[in-house]
């Protein structure tokens, strides 16, 4: 190889050289610019961190506003991003966050100025929903905990200044997922609320007052600058669904109040506006106030359901329909008279007895708020005004009367309780109804005696009875052996009655024949007179005529032939020889006496 050709093999190789030198820096100067391109993608947030810078974050600071190293407080877009060199920067690539529906999540700023001493909550800062943390801490955000919310939605979050607490993270955190979920108050209860900052509660209050604007405690920002209290609340949550900061508020959920038919419920309010009666000046037993104000609310609540603070306000239920308290031994399905038992009198004549009362009550809707006003409660008006009131009137009332009298005019004893009764418990704004006497329990040994003598009374009453029923027995037989013999005396009496009429026509009759008699004699004497005048005249003419014998011969003739006198026999018996005259005159009358019969 001749030197040309080793200067020409040389001078090809430089140049090759050259140029695979120009191709190496220049890919290598693509590399080093391509690998400040940072690519960000639609979900995704760049959280970029400086490795050295001009100056040094401030002590107590972990996110850099001026351009110092470390977490840098503006995060990338999606995008692709130039400049990031790799040995300055560092961009790390976080999701998005998401929150759910249905939940909240909560925000820790991890910096930030101090939260004051007095609060316990981060304040609310204009930062786009903390996807701003620049403005964040340019605002004054302040680290810790933030009394801001994330509601459901997406969010680019820059995680190394802001972390999000979800339901998914919550058990990180040392809380439930539960208490992540929109609050839910159901429509038959109502949320008693409990804050966990602002200002504390003013000396002798128990409650925070009602503040105005926050949105049902959803946005706390707003409450802590209307100067919210910590601690239970006034005011309630009603059926619906919160946004409810878990580490700013609590809710307890507790029914609403229900007052039944036939009752009001009075409003005691422990808080609210500062007492003022109004009552009036006639009634001095107690004070009523206006809705609204601490005290006894002059006006009751109504039978329904009312959205009550239970934990700041008590309601005393009271029937509006007639209460019966019973002093015995039994209580009525209220329970107002558990303690009530039978009244334990002593009678004028030294007897101690027992007695049943039952007193009926009302009290009136409008005069509800002053009998609690007045005594508290039923049951303190059961228990410290009508116990004794009706205990005592029947102690000292049974001093009046024996026991038997107490018995015997039961009725008047009750009238007169009731009347007295009416008059004591009138002036507690209760209606007195009425006043009853149940059982009365005198004491055996009088009981004993008593009945002794009213069996005795009443056997003696049995005897005159009987000895009454058997006179009457008696009497009834004589009066029905009266009425037998009466029967007889009547038929005797008609009898005499009828004999002597009989006796009398008797008399009339025999009076009447002879007197017919007498002028039948008379008239047969004439006319025999006559008769015997004419005979005795035919007569002489006769014997003139013919003579004595001849005209006696035909007046027996005459005689003969007017009266059928048989001259010859029907049947003749002879006495012949050979004739049976006997026989044959027996056969002879026979036969007569069968021809008689055929005709």
């Amino acid at each position: 190889m001749t030197t040309n050709n080793v200067l020409l093999a040389i001078g090809e190789f430089s140049l090759g050289l050259h140029v695979a030198w120009y191709w190496w820096v220049l890919g290598f100067a693509v590399l080093v610019l391509l690998s400040s391109f940072v690519l960000i993608r639609e979900r995704q947030v760049g959280i970029v961190v400086k490795r050295f810078g001009a100056q040094s974050l401030a002590p107590g600071h972990l996110i850099a506003l001026a351009d110092e190293a470390g977490l840098q407080a503006d995060a990338l877009a999606p995008g692709l991003h130039f400049g990031y060199w790799p040995w300055q920067y560092r961009v790390i690539k976080v999701p998005v966050t998401v929150v759910p529906q249905g939940e909240i999540a909560l925000v820790l700023a991890a910096d930030g100025t101090s939260i004051p001493s007095e609060r316990i909550l981060g304040k609310v800062v204009d930062c786009d929903n903390f996807q701003d943390a620049r403005k964040f801490l340019v605002n004054g955000g302040e680290k810790g905990r933030q009394l801001g919310i994330l509601t459901a939605g997406t969010y680019r979050i820059n995680t190394a200044q802001f972390n999000i607490v979800t339901a998914a993270t919550a058990a990180e955190h040392g809380m439930s997922g539960d208490q992540l979920i929109l609050q839910r108050v159901r429509s038959d209860q109502v949320g008693i609320v409990t804050t966990l900052d602002g200002r504390p509660i003013d000396a002798g209050e128990i409650a925070g007052p009602t503040i105005a604007g926050h949105e049902n405690f959803q946005n706390a920002q707003a409450f802590l600058d209307g100067g919210g209290s910590r601690g239970l609340q006034e005011q309630v949550l009603l059926s619906g669904t919160w946004n409810l900061n878990p580490w700013f508020a609590q809710v307890e959920q507790v029914p609403m109040v229900q007052i039944p038919i036939g009752h009001v419920g009075v409003v005691i309010s422990f808080v609210g506006r500062a007492h003022m009666d109004v009552s009036g000046a006639e009634f001095k037993h107690g004070d009523l106030v206006n809705v609204g104000h601490k005290g006894v609310w002059i006006s009751p609540l109504y039978p329904g359901k009312h959205p009550i603070n239970t934990r700041v306000m008590k309601i005393e239920l009271v029937p509006t329909t007639n209460i019966v308290l019973n002093w015995a031994n039994r209580t009525e399905a209220h329970h107002f008279d558990e303690k009530l038992s039978s009244i334990t009198v002593r009678s004028k004549d030294g007897f101690a007895f027992n007695l049943d009362v039952s007193q009926i009550i009302h009290v009136g809707a409008l005069d509800a708020p002053k009998v609690i006003s007045r005594v508290g409660s039923m049951q303190n008006l059961v228990d410290h005004v009508l116990q004794p009131i009706v205990g005592n009137y029947f102690r000292n009332s049974a001093q009046d009367y024996t026991v038997l009298d107490f018995l015997s005019a039961r009725s008047h004893r009750q009238i007169e309780a009731a009347e007295h009764i009416r008059a004591a418990i009138g002036a507690y704004d209760v209606q007195a109804i009425d006043t009853l006497i149940g059982d009365i329990n005198p004491p055996a040994e009088l009981m004993t005696t008593q009945t002794d003598r009213k069996i005795a009374e009443e056997q003696r009453k049995t005897y005159e009875t009987q000895r009454a029923a058997q006179e009457q027995r008696q009497q009834l037989v004589r009066q029905t052996s009266l009425a037998d013999i009466q029967q007889q005396v009547v038929g005797a009496e008609q009898g005499v009655n009828i004999a002597e009429l009989k006796a009398n026509a008797n008399v009339k009759q025999a009076t009447g024949e002879a007197e017919s008699t007498r002028l039948r004699a008379i008239g047969e004497s004439e006319a025999i007179r006559a008769t015997g005048d004419a005979k005795a005249q035919a007569y002489r003419a006769g014997v003139e005529s013919i003579g004595v014998q001849g005209y006696t011969v035909m007046q027996l003739m005459q005689i003969i032939g007017e009266r059928n006198v048989r001259i010859v026999p029907d049947v003749a018996v002879t006495g012949q020889a050979g004739g049976n005259g006997l026989v044959d005159g027996l056969l002879g009358v026979m036969l007569k006496e069968q021809t008689r019969k055929a005709a």
